[in-house]
């Protein structure tokens, strides 16, 4: 890592530029520019999210905006209506409101003097999703886009949804937004920020219930899709996901059917941007977005154009590891993509738990297929290893060791490798089965098997069989009728090695990842195929840039956090729990005073025979202070589920030094249509 601090042009930080919409909502952002943009116009590059830039993604837009400002670029750092410094109130997540409010806000940049009239929008998560959909409504001035750790779907492939199965994390995700939007501006730059804080509580949405409702890909999910029409994405789209992330699938979809240009890099990292992620090796994502910058912002001719279409870091077999620091691994660099460098292989699902060839090279299910039978009706706690849904960091947050959850589920094993075996894209499982009950889903683990009987998971996929036909119109399954399903299992980039074993692990069950079906039922599987990308084969195709970055933070840490993570089971009750707990501490900003703490609490329990037991419960505290002045927020939710209705309560309290200035109960109910 290299730390730059002589840029090519000194940079001036602007902490709270007003940016006025046409309905007198003003949107507060921090900015830095060059020092002689007035007389030297930039480019601008926008970013424009929920999370807080004086404080929440502070520390990281420290180390970006200003290495990236130091090229040329005025580099935006927005606070979305109803967050932070900015005035208004937020609703949901990618609505109307805040896409209109991003063209208006990019119209506004190629507007001002110091611009040259050009933009560029980036972010990661939130960001990465409202840049795409942002470039869909093609705002005049917006000229490219590079998104991190996003979806181009935002029912298939979100943290609400996938393959029409419900989350444990669309729970947590609510939990989490009613913490994070619960803080007040800054006093510092706000003198109504009391007032601008209370209307915020009073206003506040408990939004998990509102997505729950929603269980097909209805209007609502469509919104803000853009894979509703690719033909409209014409502007450039560089996108970086991660194999340990949950996003993975997005690089793929926008090279594979974007009109205009779009290029992936896909490396071995969590949610997070690829100079600082784990596992490493990092890569210099600043150069790379210079690069990207400079072409499409500046029209500087430096080929980026000509870069391969999909480079992806091919991850090679070692021990698993829930809070690896690095993949061993190499890089792979498509020129197009789909490669015509990968072929389909498909192998058979055998009456002995095996995987092999099958008699015709089919990618379906044929009439005279080779039938067996194995009975999927695995205990409510299997995927207790699976780990988080985007994990941050290194706290066992990503897959540990699958023997565990293997050995719960039903296993069809290849024979023992005698040479490397590359899977480079998705895996598509067919599927012939039937379900004692209208209601469940199965989930599918590739499972790299070592000789030691350590299994790492490479990826997975899941289907609510309510989809197994359509994701507009689902419809529950007619008990005992035998259907075929067919679903893709995750975009991968993985080397097995000699000796070992390909496996695929089925389940109808997923905990915490997936909420549990209303009763625990067994699916029949009489026949199945896997179609798997095999690549023939690379070594080392393309060395990234090392990272560099801006200067880190000043700040102060006044107390250190601390994370456990751990699994129990009560033995009288017999329920298995998962219970993390991260308390991130307290640390001062040297620069502007202001003190800044968070804790979370999480619980995931479940009785093995008993889904109707599934109980979640989360605890956020916010923490701000400075001198004489302190405000403290705390977020309670809990989810449980009957027969046929999911319940989902919270609460929040705020507190203005040791006075409770806010205090409300939420309770929705929601119909269990088809989870």
């Amino acid at each position: 890592m290299t730390i730059v601090t002589d840029q090519k042009r000194a940079v001036l930080d602007l902490p709270d530029m007003g940016i006025v919409m046409a309905d007198g909502c003003r949107l507060s952002a921090r900015v830095w520019l060059p020092a002689d943009a007035g007389t030297h116009p930039v480019p601008a590059v926008l970013e424009y999210i929920p999370y807080r830039k004086r404080d929440g993604t502070l520390p990281r837009d420290e180390m970006m905006h200003p290495y990236v400002a130091g090229h040329g670029y005025a580099c935006v750092r927005v606070d979305m209506r109803g967050n932070g410094d900015s005035d208004g109130l937020m609703t949901d997540e990618y609505t109307e409101q805040e896409l209109s409010d991003a063209c208006e806000v990019i119209a506004w940049l190629a507007a001002q003097p110091w611009c040259s009239g050009t933009v560029g929008m980036m972010g990661k998560s939130w960001g990465g999703f409202n840049c795409l959909q942002t470039a869909f409504l093609q705002p005049p001035a917006l000229k490219a886009v590079i998104s991190v750790c996003s979806t181009t779907d935002r029912f298939a492939d979100d943290i609400h949804w996938k393959g029409g199965c419900l989350l444990g994390e669309n729970f947590g995700w609510g939990a989490v937004m009613l913490s994070y939007s619960s803080r007040p501006p800054d006093p510092a730059l706000r003198d109504d920020w009391r007032e601008v804080w209370l209307n915020r509580l009073e206003a506040e949405p408990w939004l998990a219930p509102r997505w729950a409702a929603h269980q097909a890909r209805d209007a609502y999910w469509k919104h803000g899709s853009v894979c509703e029409d690719y033909g409209r994405m014409t502007v450039p789209v560089l996108s970086f996901s991660g194999w340990a992330d949950n996003y993975m699938n997005t690089s793929d979809a926008l090279v594979r059917n974007c009109a205009g240009p779009a290029q992936a890099i896909i490396g071995p990292w969590v949610h997070q941007y690829p100079h600082t992620a784990v596992p490493g090796p990092q890569v210099g994502f600043l150069q790379l977005a210079v690069r990207w910058w400079d072409r499409w912002l500046k029209g500087i001719d430096n080929g980026a154009e000509d870069d391969p279409a999909y480079r992806a870091y091919m991850i090679h077999s070692a021990p698993p590891d829930a809070s690896a620091k690095h993949r061993a691994g190499h890089w792979v660099a498509e020129a197009e993509w789909p490669s015509p460098r990968v072929r389909r292989e498909v192998l058979h699902l055998a009456a002995d738990g095996g995987l092999s060839a099958p008699r015709t090279p089919r990618g379906y299910l044929s009439q005279d297929e080779s039938r067996f039978r194995a009975v999927i009706a695995t205990p409510q706690h299997l995927g207790m290893y699976t780990g988080e849904f985007f994990p941050m960091g290194l706290n066992a947050e990503m897959p540990g060791d699958q023997a565990g959850d293997d050995a719960l589920s039903v296993c069809f094993d290849g024979a023992p490798l005698e040479a490397p075996l590359d899977l480079l894209g998705a895996a598509r499982l067919v599927l012939r089965l039937s379900s004692d009950k209208p209601l469940g889903f199965v989930v599918a683990r590739l499972n790299d098997v070592a000789p030691d009987g350590s299994s790492v998971r490479i990826a997975h996929g899941m289907v609510n069989l309510c989809h197994r036909d359509s994701r507009e119109a689902p419809q529950p399954m007619m008990p005992g009728a035998e259907v075929e399903v067919a679903f893709d299992i995750d975009q991968m980039a993985y080397r097995l090695a000699p000796g070992h074993r390909l496996r695929l692990a089925l389940s109808n069950s997923y905990w915490p990842f997936v909420w549990p079906s209303p009763e625990a039922g067994a699916l029949t599987v009489t026949a199945g195929r896997l179609n798997l990308p095999v690549h023939q084969g690379s070594e080392g195709e393309w060395q990234p840039p090392q990272p560099e970055m801006a200067p880190a933070w000043k700040h102060k840490v006044l107390r250190p956090g601390k994370t456990t993570r751990r699994i129990e089971t009560d033995l009288i009750s017999g329920k298995v729990a998962l219970l993390i707990n991260d308390d991130l501490g307290d640390a001062e900003n040297l620069s502007h005073g202001l003190i800044t703490g968070e804790t979370m609490s999480e619980l995931w329990e479940v009785h093995p025979d008993d889904p109707l037991a599934a109980r979640a419960v989360h605890i956020w505290e916010q923490r701000l202070s400075r001198g004489d002045w302190s405000v403290r927020t705390r977020a309670e939710a809990e989810m449980t589920g009957t027969a046929t209705h999911l319940r989902m309560t919270a609460r929040l309290t705020a507190w203005e030094g040791e006075r409770v200035v806010f205090d409300r109960n939420f309770d929705d109910e929601v119909s269990r249509l088809f989870v």
